[in-house]
């Protein structure tokens, strides 16, 4: 009964706070300089709510997302609206939401449903030794197929293999570090950081130049998989082992078809808005329908966005339609994975806000001038905002050193060492958090969702800082002193 008088009074008492604080906002100038650090807290209290809550009371977590995401969400947004006014408000919201949400939410739902109507048969053994050539395979496909597209492709195998084991968050830990983060270094289509990259000029094969670093990360670990799965395998009652041996076998390849027009959608897209016919030659500005006017400022959806979108939702239709269900039920497909992200990454889109604002004017005073500050500065951000807009800021800092010879991008001339450490940054450290990277919370939620009990949210940091701290420190010494 207490908690239900002070809950509200709590409540009540943190938009008053923000409320009028806010007021002091209002001025001319830019957003990110406007904004005080401050407003950051509501994205901070959306990854505490995130780390925390299921910790404390899962049962209550699982039944409240939605309004724990739309709590802090208000949080932010109220002030914001109360001392911006409805203009700026609205038009940050519909940015954010139409033009960064949405595409992530398509993209996900399509991999998602596509990859759903996939399933390998046969006796699949879950040992160190398939276990680490399935994490290979999964590597190698994420440059070509995305993290996200490989992950969803990969992760149902992966868990039926070891569907006898007792010991295996492990397994999907290491998955993540590689499939879904690591192995997009090598093209554009890997990681959407790459790709921004290649849609600001950066040749489109000059990213295989990550494939040094990238290999000794993938190499280091590979090799600690091996040796910690075996010695789990170790203490597994082998007797457990699934009887017989059925030959492998693949039902429902129409659907790499769909993946196929997924992939060239996203690729059409980028190729598209280097094109005349799609945006202003000079200004790069893109084409497309006005939704929102605030000042000299015009909210513009994209036709390259439309027209990317409604690929990926058609071929996810086709998918639904021309795939069984029994494939599905067999794959234990279920809408909750793809429901708890959108749930939780609305709220975190809204909240990043003011970080990405504030870190996109006040970047260049970071005072950065070295390879290893810029691996660290972009992979220390990637790891909990979006990877995209913070690798854009970090480049855009590098272009502005006055490098006279390197990568030519519309942004300037980009030392080709910082550039790699920009890079390398944004993909590799996504993979320290469960929000680093958009197929991490996902390939967690479908691991949880067949019955693997997943680190909490502190838990996986934990993994990630005893195994990929060290090795990031050693890329540092190895390739951006």
């Amino acid at each position: 009964m207490l908690r239900r008088k002070l809950l509200p009074s709590l409540l009540m008492g943190i938009f008053i706070y923000f409320s009028y604080s806010s007021m002091a906002w209002a001025s001319s100038g830019e957003l990110g300089h406007i904004l005080p650090w401050w407003s950051v807290l509501p994205f901070v209290g959306m990854l505490l709510s995130i780390a925390i809550c299921p910790l404390v009371n899962s049962h209550w977590w699982e039944h409240n997302m939605a309004k724990v995401s739309a709590f802090w969400a208000m949080v932010f947004f109220i002030p914001f609206f109360i001392a911006f006014g409805s203009g700026t408000a609205v038009y940050q919201a519909l940015e954010v939401y139409l033009l960064d949400y949405l595409p992530f939410i398509i993209l996900l739902f399509g991999l998602f449903v596509v990859s759903g109507g996939i399933i390998l048969r046969g006796t699949l053994r879950g040992n160190p030794a398939v276990n680490t050539l399935l994490l290979l395979v999964g590597t190698f496909l994420a440059s070509w197929v995305g993290t996200t597209g490989a992950s969803m492709l990969l992760i149902r195998p992966v868990i039926r293999a070891n569907e006898w084991r007792r010991y295996k968050a492990h397994i999907i830990i290491f998955f993540i570090f590689l499939v879904s983060n690591i192995g997009g270094s090598l093209t554009p289509v890997g990681d959407p950081p790459l790709f921004l990259g290649y849609l600001r000029g950066v040749p489109f094969f000059w990213t295989m130049r990550l494939i040094v670093p990238m290999g000794f990360n993938v190499l280091v670990l590979l090799t600690l998989y091996y040796l910690l799965d075996s010695y789990f395998y170790r203490k597994e009652n082998t007797q457990e082992l699934p009887g017989g041996r059925e030959p492998l076998r693949v039902e429902g390849l129409q659907n790499l078809i769909y993946l196929g027009i997924i992939l060239a959608a996203v690729i059409l897209s980028g190729v598209l808005a280097k094109n005349p016919a799609f945006a202003d030659p000079e200004t790069g500005e893109l084409y497309g329908f006005t939704l929102f006017r605030h000042g000299e400022e015009k909210l513009v959806l994209p036709f390259t966005n439309i027209i990317r979108d409604v690929a990926i939702l058609l071929a996810a239709l086709l998918s639904w339609r021309t795939t069984s269900m029994q494939i599905r039920q067999d794959n234990r497909f279920t809408w909750g994975p793809i429901k708890e992200v959108a749930v939780l990454f609305a709220g975190i889109f809204m909240t990043m806000i003011p970080a990405l604002a504030i870190l996109h004017a006040r970047g260049a005073e970071l005072g950065l001038t070295r390879p290893a500050q810029f691996f660290w500065a972009a992979g220390a951000l990637s790891s909990f905002l979006d990877n995209a807009p913070t690798y854009l800021v970090f480049l855009t800092t590098a272009a502005s050193l006055g490098a006279t010879s390197g990568v030519p991008t519309t942004l300037g001339i980009v030392a080709p060492k910082m550039l790699m450490a920009v890079s390398c940054g944004a993909v590799f450290m996504g993979a320290n958090t469960y929000i680093g990277n958009a197929p991490n919370f996902m390939v967690r939620s479908i691991a949880e969702e067949n019955g693997i009990r997943m680190p909490s949210f502190f838990g996986y940091m934990a993994w990630s800082i005893g195994i990929l701290i060290p090795i990031f420190i050693l890329d540092t010494l190895l390739f951006f002193r």
